[in-house]
Formats: structure tokens, C-alpha cells, sequence
């Protein structure tokens, strides 16, 4: 069981702040209940150390533990535990948001453009950052009554919509928000029109915690609803389409500039039932600055307070208190196979730009073409299937997704 030593950062951080392994050959003897980090890789920890102190923290590898009085050294290397181990969180905590539900329906994947893989943007000032990187309009637009609840979901993997791990893993805590722009057609919208907020799940304070890894974030909430986070459509936007950007920011490594893992995906939706509001607007790129306090926040600190990036929410969306439960609607109650499943407005394929990346099919090229890691197939996809010229149409495991390799 770890004990409360191993989650002390300030005894981690002040021990090893003495450490300089490029002057001594041995660190400082530290005191009983202080943390001692002793590795047999001093060409590591020359130079690093002080890079590495809060990724140690929050990795709670082998090699890291309470200092009882009696000297401790790691049998093996800590440079080699520390790649070994962020490698593997990494790995766990890329996540996708894949799956729509609309007033407790389950639409699946069919109207989502799937992100070619589940890596996060970091740039704030790429086009990625409106639907993810790469990513291409899909030939469906899920019906959605203006005032009704949709749900996003996310996994860490394609296809993925088990419970039996984190939605998003590896301590990638962080805000959840919602977006929408109104578009003259979903399935051709390159997202280049005004975006405005719908929805937010982002920071509480949490009594006792010792620092913001201990808090109450929209991605542990995630978590805890298995994926699954309800968003309003507010009721007084017009009818039409829409993308519906649906993001999840991880914060575990934005203590430097364009250290913010963002992780979004688009949803095509066509609204009706609504009425003449007319949101402010922002543009993305533009509504994000690698400096903003939102992205440039060190959470392995203790937290006063948090403000997520972006414009404030608008007036007819709604607001999730971060840490409370997932209720009474879909995020709470709903289940993959039990209930409702419901079928996208279909739309003849066109030629279009891929959404981010700003990317024409090419002259001569059939109606639709997927590019290289773009989605061609999969479990209630819907999209085109034809991969562009040289590429192969490739299940990646299980029938449940498929990309063009």
C-alpha cells in the first residue's frame, strides 16, 4: 500500500533539489520520512534531474519510496524505470472521443470524425486543433432536437467502449468542454467558421488534497461515468448543422509552454426545433494561447484556483460541477446494447478538405478518399471506404475499426 511518504511532492522535490550527481559522486543523506531517490545511472540524472522531479511524483515507480534511516539504493536503474514507466502511462492515457448518444440513444461512431489516432494535439496554433489532426468529414449528421441532451464518449482506444478501464488514464487530468459551430453543411464544414462553448467540466478544489493531482477534474469524471459526459444543446440556436467539438485537455505535463495534451474530436449534427440566438464567437485556432493559465499550470502543485481556456460558456449551454456525479441522464443510466440504438441522416459522399488540416482531395480523385491512418472502416461506420491511391483499407484488430495503411 503506498504510504503518505511516497505522495509528499515537497519532501521529493526538496530532496531531490540537493541532488547535483554531476559534482558528487553519492546524494545527501536524507532524513527519516524524506524520500531517497538513489539510482546507479548518474549520466541520467546529470542535467535532468530537475526535469524529471514531478514526472517521479506522479509516476510512483519502483526505486521511489520512504526513507526509513537505513541507506536504499534502486537495484536498477531509475533513467530506465522512469522511460520504462512514462512510456507505458503514455501509452494508457491517449484517449479518443468516438461515440455519440442523443437524448439516451446510441448513435455509435456513425456521425463522429474519428481522429486518425488517439496522440494529442499540443500546438494551439495549428488547424489540428479544431477537430484533431488529419481527420475527414464522414458521410452521416446525427438528428439532434435543439434543448435535448446529447452524450460524448471516450476510450483510449478505437472501438473501445468497455467500463473496465479509465477512459482516459495515466493521471492526464484536466477540464472537459464542448463547442459548437454552425455550418451550411456538416459533412463538408472544414471548422473554420466561429466556434462558441456549450459545456464545461473543469476544476474543484478538493478538502485536504495536496495538490492539483488531488482535486476534483472533468476528466476524472469521465472516468467515473465510464467514458460518457452529458451536454445540453441549447435551445434557442438556430436550425441547421453543426460540428459539435467535443475536448478533453490533460494537464500532467503543462508546467512548460505546449506542455497541454488537448484530445477532441467532431461530431456532424444537424439541430432543428431551435430558435434565432446568435452566440459570440471565436475562432480556432485563435481562442487558445500556449500561455494562457488554462495550459500553462503546474497540477502537481497545489491549486488556489483554476480557469479553463477559451470563452465562458454560453448563456443556453450548461456547466457540470467538477467531482459531482454522473446522474440521472445518459452518462449515469446508459449502457452499449441495452436500450435504444438510432440511425444517422445519410449523405451522399462528396469531395472535400480534410477538417485541420486544410487539405483538397486532389485533382482527378474519386468522389471520396481516405488518406493515410484516416478511418475507411469499422463497427457502425458509415464514411467513405475507398483509401487513396497506394493505401490499403486495414482492420485494426476485431472489426472494430479500420484505417487506411
Amino acid at each position: 500500500m503506498e504510504s503518505s511518504a511516497t505522495r509528499s511532492l515537497p519532501a521529493l522535490t526538496s530532496h531531490l533539489g540537493k541532488l547535483d550527481p554531476c559534482r558528487m559522486s553519492h546524494p545527501p543523506e536524507p532524513k527519516p520520512g524524506e524520500l531517497s531517490i538513489v539510482a546507479d545511472s548518474t549520466v541520467f540524472l546529470c542535467g535532468a534531474a530537475a526535469a524529471w522531479r514531478t514526472s517521479l511524483f506522479s509516476l510512483g515507480i519502483a526505486g521511489i519510496r520512504p526513507y526509513t534511516g537505513k541507506a536504499q539504493h534502486a537495484m536498477k536503474s531509475l533513467g530506465a524505470l522512469v522511460l520504462v514507466a512514462l512510456a507505458a502511462r503514455e501509452a494508457a492515457g491517449h484517449a479518443m472521443f468516438q461515440d455519440l448518444w442523443v437524448d439516451g440513444t446510441d448513435m455509435g461512431s456513425q456521425c463522429v470524425r474519428m481522429p486518425r489516432s488517439n496522440t494529442p494535439v499540443t500546438n494551439v496554433g495549428s488547424p489540428d486543433l479544431r477537430c484533431n489532426a488529419g481527420t475527414r468529414p464522414v458521410n452521416a449528421k446525427c438528428p439532434v432536437k435543439a434543448g435535448s441532451t446529447v452524450t460524448i464518449e471516450m476510450h483510449q482506444q478505437p472501438g473501445d467502449r468497455s467500463c473496465g478501464s479509465e477512459a482516459i488514464g495515466g493521471a492526464h487530468y484536466g477540464p472537459v468542454m464542448a463547442y459548437l459551430t454552425k455550418v451550411p453543411d456538416a459533412t463538408t464544414a472544414d471548422g473554420s467558421t466561429g466556434w462558441f462553448k456549450i459545456f464545461q467540466d473543469s476544476w474543484e478544489k478538493k478538502a485536504g488534497g495536496g495538490s492539483g493531482d488531488d482535486d476534483y477534474w472533468g476528466t476524472k469524471d469521465l472516468n467515473t461515468c465510464c467514458g460518457k459526459m452529458d451536454v445540453k444543446i441549447p435551445e434557442d440556436i438556430p436550425d441547421g448543422d453543426y460540428l459539435l467539438r467535443a475536448e478533453a485537455i490533460a494537464l500532467h505535463t503543462a508546467g512548460s509552454a505546449g506542455g497541454a495534451q488537448l484530445y477532441m474530436s467532431c461530431y456532424q449534427i444537424t439541430v432543428t426545433g431551435g430558435g434565432s440566438a446568435s452566440p459570440d464567437l471565436v475562432k480556432l485556432p485563435g481562442a487558445y494561447k500556449a500561455s494562457d493559465p488554462g495550459l500553462l499550470v503546474n497540477i502537481h502543485a497545489p491549486l488556489s484556483t483554476y480557469i479553463a481556456p477559451g470563452p465562458t460558456v454560453y448563456a443556453g449551454g450548461s456547466v457540470k460541477t467538477a467531482g459531482s456525479s454522473c446522474g440521472a441522464g445518459c452518462a449515469g443510466q446508459c449502457k452499449v446494447g441495452q436500450g435504444a440504438s438510432g440511425t444517422a441522416i445519410s449523405v451522399k459522399p462528396v469531395a472535400t478538405a480534410a477538417a485541420g488540416s486544410g487539405s483538397a482531395a486532389p485533382a482527378g480523385a474519386a468522389a471520396c478518399t481516405v488518406q493515410q491512418y484516416g478511418q475507411c472502416g469499422g463497427n457502425g461506420y458509415t464514411g467513405c471506404t475507398t483509401c487513396a491511391a497506394g493505401l490499403t483499407c486495414r482492420d485494426m484488430g476485431g472489426g472494430y475499426y479500420s484505417q487506411c495503411v
